[in-house]
């Protein structure tokens, strides 16, 4: 059975907000048809595409890493191999955002600490907060 589907129920067979199966729309990354309403309905190969960009999105690829699957895809070309290239480009980034948030989570320790006996201060003129402003950063 062939599906037809409208926004509101397709987000909701894959348990996500109408604007995000709008905006992948409006951005070309899933086409579907319209009815004599103009409302958007969405096929089985529609909702095949769209599970295939959230899983993706998923694993960390970007809306333009899945513009560039779907285009190999299209051409009849595998996007295998393109996917393999990608994911290995995004888990690098994944890893040095993750070694960055860890160092904030301890300049953020080091701050809780250093803070805990400090007084409160009334602006005066000097500072805005003299705890944020007094506190040594690391780079």
């Amino acid at each position: 059975m062939s599906a037809s589907l409208r926004v509101q129920e397709v987000a909701t067979r894959f348990a996500v907000n109408a604007d995000t199966v709008r905006h992948y729309v409006r951005i070309g990354l899933v086409q579907p048809g319209k009815d004599d309403s103009g409302y958007h309905r969405f096929n089985d190969e529609d909702l095949k595409v769209l599970g295939f960009i959230l899983n993706a999105r998923e694993l960390g690829f970007t809306l333009d890493d899945i513009r560039q699957l779907l285009d190999d895809a299209g051409r009849g070309e595998s996007p295998c191999p393109h996917a393999r290239e990608l994911i290995e480009l995004r888990l690098s980034q994944a890893r040095q955002k993750l070694a960055s948030l860890e160092s904030l989570v301890r300049r953020m320790e080091d701050a809780t600490r250093a803070w805990e006996d400090m007084p409160d201060c009334e602006p005066c003129g000097e500072h805005i907060c003299h705890l944020i402003e007094g506190a040594q950063h690391e780079s």
